[in-house]
């Protein structure tokens, strides 16, 4: 069975998540949105748990990439200013475009993880560059207990594109700077 074409119902199954939600992910709605013949789905992902793991596993996979492309594009920032600029672009790719697809599919996949262990520990967040950037401001500021601030940090940013992404509009970039001052605390 070619990776490629695994990579191709995941991708497609991403895609049909975020357009009709949990309910719409059907082997044969997969099979539509990648343009392949009934039943092609069902010849690599038997079961529908089988179909939504592999496609959780690429949604980490996708966001690990975008998040280790973004770290090493940016050195460690050396300001607030600066940390926030970085976090307020990773809001801006996480609401727009193909990344705001990737951040419907990725809630609805947080929600049947609550009752599924397997992608829950799939879902786990990962460390990254961009993580590992935001926890070296903060250490580099002094903050004591870096790596916990951070992921409150990134936690409340989470909150903030879920926010944004279900009652719609962006994040003000003094909401952000509001945040990065609390974590500087």
């Amino acid at each position: 069975m070619s990776t490629d074409r695994r990579t191709l119902l995941a991708d497609a199954a991403i895609a049909v998540l975020a357009d009709t939600g949990i309910r719409g992910l059907t082997h044969r709605a997969v099979d539509r949105a990648a343009d392949l013949p009934a039943g092609t789905t069902s010849a690599y992902y038997r079961t529908r748990q089988a179909l939504l793991t592999a496609l959780v596993r690429r949604l980490v996979a996708l966001d690990q990439a975008e998040l280790e492309r973004m770290g090493n594009q940016v050195p460690v920032p050396r300001s607030a200013a600066e940390l926030t600029a970085g976090i307020g672009e990773l809001i801006r790719v996480r609401l727009t475009g193909e990344g705001r697809r990737r951040t419907l599919a990725r809630y609805a996949c947080a929600v049947e993880s609550a009752r599924d262990p397997v992608l829950r520990e799939i879902l786990v967040p990962r460390e990254n560059r961009a993580r590992q950037s935001v926890c070296d401001f903060l250490a580099a500021h002094g903050v004591a207990d870096a790596r916990e601030r951070t992921v409150w940090l990134l936690h409340c940013v989470d909150g903030l594109v879920f926010d944004r992404l279900v009652n719609g509009g962006g994040v003000p970039e003094e909401e952000i700077a509001a945040l990065v001052a609390a974590a500087l605390r």
